[in-house]
């Protein structure tokens, strides 16, 4: 393509955007053309159904379109996007002038020629390279066939979900509604184009959730898809498997109208992870920057989900432990065992410091295989957990994951004592465990050059090959190479890493396989765990690349989270409390949910990305992620799981996979993994981070702050907190050139607090490491 035609075509299309513009316009004189750089086209419609089933679609040509029963006007209106060449942005306005309509939709179609299975096709939390893969049973979490053992060379396995047909000569149907979809939209990147195109559209109109439909022709030449008003599927998507939907089209009467808006982006690209910083960077144009709530301080989030956790602290016959689950069956890894105990261990107190060292005693002496490597779990009665077994294959396996979450945790574990003075109470027995785990990686990367899904602890071996599930090993053998004095450990670090990034995000723009009860679906665990491990490689090699990765891998991470605020039922339980959901995080294309927080993870790498780069996006995703957080935690005047105050559990449910009943509401229980990501967030990102040269300050706490006075003498805050509980704020300060040195992982043991009153303002000098405070 020629650039210059393709910027005086995007200039001509944004030339006629000043009021109305007709379809022809639209079509022949601007947006075909432009599609044409992608080789699409556009079409407006009005479909008519016999239940679920299209009987009828008739096509605009022009602004009035004559119909059985009555007549339709379709308004274009084309508006200028300041400062962006790459996107169009169109609201197209359906409206019965004369006449009835029974069970009708309109649609707005985007139709693809000479399109190529090689094209990368994303639609935020739903399709990851358009899930084309192998597929395997029919509902949550499927066995693994006998193929899938053993074998080095098993494909990429996923559950039953949505996706373009991996079969010859088979057609492809993906219906899907905006509530499935982290960021309302459809994307791809076409090599052989060398673009990126992504559309963004809104998540309802007044007849609900709008449809996103694809479609790919047999020959797999062809593809389209659709956003439709409303959502009417044959099928709405579950957990690895599908329903019928429900969905009705409605009946229109005389001045019934709906507005779909959209904006297109059509720009140059030369790989999947230009397309993934793209999206991240227009991911909230079309819905607008909203505002999080401010309503449960980070302080009072830690001391009642550390109560929690203290009050969950059991001694039985087989160990003690903090329950990681709401029974007595204890699980490492993953869902918060041996993930909890670090913030209970940085409450610094005598305590939980012991409770925290006989857990790490019952880990190592109960869990740990021949191999180095762990069980990932053992039953309250003395019986060790086996994961994802095959009756072909007796040799006991545990998930890969979880001895990724063991080394990282473990090392984060001995580096935080010393940290807080108590070196001596490291036993030389867990420093034994964490070098004999690394020394496992490390047998493994050297055996297969990867690390696989599942292993088996007794002999080390890889039980189940492919996927991203090793995604955090980098950074725990990074962390076990500094501690060690290991640097064919660090090796081992970087060149996994740069595998994973090749093959996975950079490959296939997805990573995915690391959670216990999916396939090896994409998910965002992983990808949030493989920023971790990138960020781990900066911090520890201070090479830039890795920083250049890990906005890519940012930019992954902010497909799985939701973009804007989505509309609940008024009725369910999120609708009433009026929750600001942005943030939360989608769990997987197979558990279509989403959760309060990363699992497990404070995402304080998004904070250090943030640091080192100044790039505020990064700032925000974990900003709107922490609040998101809080609209989850049960407390006085905001019940959310009707449990103890301070608990919360993992379902926010904008989608129906499990029926129309559960959208909006939580689930009567707890989860652990939820508490405990509360609690590394309220520990691990700073309150109030302050640039002190050039009296910048980002706010991450729930509170609100701005700068009053610069001089020589330091920087000056005033901080107001709308809330109705005082907060102990962390205060990190530092100038601009202490921030282009990687922050250690201790040092929000160092930041000062300082106390606002519920409803209180109060005044923060700051000068140096000196932060004083006082209540205005």
């Amino acid at each position: 393509m020629r650039k210059n035609n393709y910027s005086r075509l995007l200039l001509l299309l944004i030339g006629i955007t000043a009021t109305q513009v007709s379809v022809a316009q639209l079509t022949d004189q601007g947006m075909n053309k432009l599609l044409n750089y992608v080789r699409g086209s556009i079409t407006f419609s009005e479909r008519q159904y016999n239940g679920v089933h299209l009987s009828e679609e008739h096509f605009f040509q022009d602004q009035v379109l004559p119909a059985a029963g009555g007549k339709w006007r379709l308004d274009l209106k084309v508006n200028q996007v300041k400062g962006n060449k790459d996107v169009v942005d169109v609201a197209a306005t359906f409206r019965l002038t004369e006449g009835k309509a029974a069970a009708t939709a309109v649609a707005v179609g985007f139709n693809f020629s000479n399109w190529s299975t090689s094209n990368y096709v994303l639609v935020p939390a739903s399709l990851y390279n358009g899930n084309r893969y192998r597929t395997i049973g029919y509902g949550y979490s499927p066995p693994y066939p006998h193929d899938m053992y053993y074998n080095p060379k098993v494909p990429l396995t996923i559950s039953n979900n949505p996706r373009l047909s991996i079969e010859p000569n088979k057609s492809s149907l993906v219906e899907l509604q905006t509530g499935n979809m982290a960021t309302p939209a459809v994307c791809f990147y076409a090599p052989g184009e060398q673009k990126g195109f992504i559309v963004l559209t809104e998540q309802q109109t007044k007849w609900g959730n709008s449809g996103v439909t694809i479609t790919e022709d047999a020959a797999k030449d062809k593809f389209a898809f659709s956003i439709s008003a409303p959502a009417v599927r044959k099928m709405a998507t579950g957990f690895g498997d599908f329903h019928q939907s429900g969905d009705k089209a409605p009946d229109w009467n005389t001045g019934d109208e709906v507005t779909l808006h959209f904006r297109v982006y059509v720009f140059d690209a030369t790989s999947i992870p230009m397309l993934l910083t793209k999206f991240m960077k227009v991911r909230k144009d079309l819905s607008g920057e909203s505002v999080p709530r401010n309503i449960l301080p980070m302080s009072k989030l830690l001391e009642l989900a550390t109560g929690i956790c203290s009050n969950n602290f059991i001694q039985n016959d087989i160990g003690s432990y903090y329950k990681p689950e709401n029974n007595n069956d204890f699980q490492l890894g993953w869902v918060s065992g041996m993930i909890n105990t670090y913030p209970m261990l940085s409450l610094n107190n005598d305590l939980e410091r012991e409770r925290v060292g006989k857990e790490l005693d019952f880990v190592v002496n109960k869990l740990q295989g021949k191999s180095g490597y762990f069980f990932g779990g053992i039953k309250a009665n003395g019986e060790i957990m086996t994961e994802k077994m095959n009756p072909d294959f007796p040799e006991r396996q545990a998930m890969v994951r979880k001895n990724a979450d063991v080394l990282f945790w473990m090392v984060k574990h001995l580096m935080l004592l010393k940290e807080t003075g108590h070196a001596t109470m490291i036993h030389k027995e867990w420093e034994e465990a964490a070098k004999k785990l690394a020394t496992a990686f490390a047998n493994t990367w050297n055996k297969h050059g990867e690390f696989g899904q599942y292993i088996a602890p007794e002999t080390g071996e890889i039980a189940v090959f492919n996927s991203t599930a090793g995604a955090l090993v980098p950074a725990g053998m990074a962390l076990a190479a500094n501690y060690f004095g290991r640097k064919d450990w660090l090796n081992i670090a970087e060149k996994s890493a740069t595998f994973y990034y090749q093959r996975d995000v950079a490959g296939q723009g997805l990573t995915g396989g690391d959670c216990g009860d999916i396939s090896q679906d994409a998910n965002s665990e992983s990808a949030f765990g493989f920023l971790e491990s990138l960020m781990a490689l900066y911090y520890y090699t201070n090479d830039h690349k890795w920083l250049a990765m890990a906005g890519a891998q940012a930019s992954l991470c902010a497909t799985w989270t939701i973009s804007y605020p989505p509309v609940f039922p008024a009725s369910s339980t999120i609708g009433k409390l009026q929750c600001n959901m942005m943030g939360a995080v989608w769990a997987s294309i197979q558990n279509k949910h989403a959760a309060p927080g990363i699992c497990t993870s404070s995402g304080d790498d998004l904070f250090k990305l943030f640091r080192a780069t100044g790039k505020l996006l990064y700032a925000d995703l974990i900003r709107d992620i922490q609040h998101a957080h809080a609209e989850a935690v049960n407390m006085p005047g905001h019940i959310t799981n009707n449990y103890m105050i301070g608990a919360s559990m993992e379902r926010i449910q904008p989608s129906d996979a499990e029926g129309k009943e559960s959208v909006g509401n939580f689930i009567y229980t707890r989860n652990s993994w939820t508490e405990t990501n509360g609690m590394l967030m309220a520990l691990e990102l700073p309150g109030i981070y302050v640039v002190t040269d050039k009296a910048q300050l980002y706010v991450f706490d729930h509170i609100v702050a701005k700068v009053i006075k610069k001089s020589a003498a330091g920087i000056e805050l005033e901080c107001y907190n709308p809330t109705h509980y005082d907060a102990k704020v962390t205060v990190m300060a530092e100038t601009s050139k202490q921030a282009l040195h990687p922050l250690s992982y201790t040092a929000c043991m160092q930041w000062p607090k300082v106390t606002v009153k519920a409803g209180g303002k109060s005044r923060v000098s700051i000068n140096g490491k000196v932060v004083k405070c006082e209540a205005l």
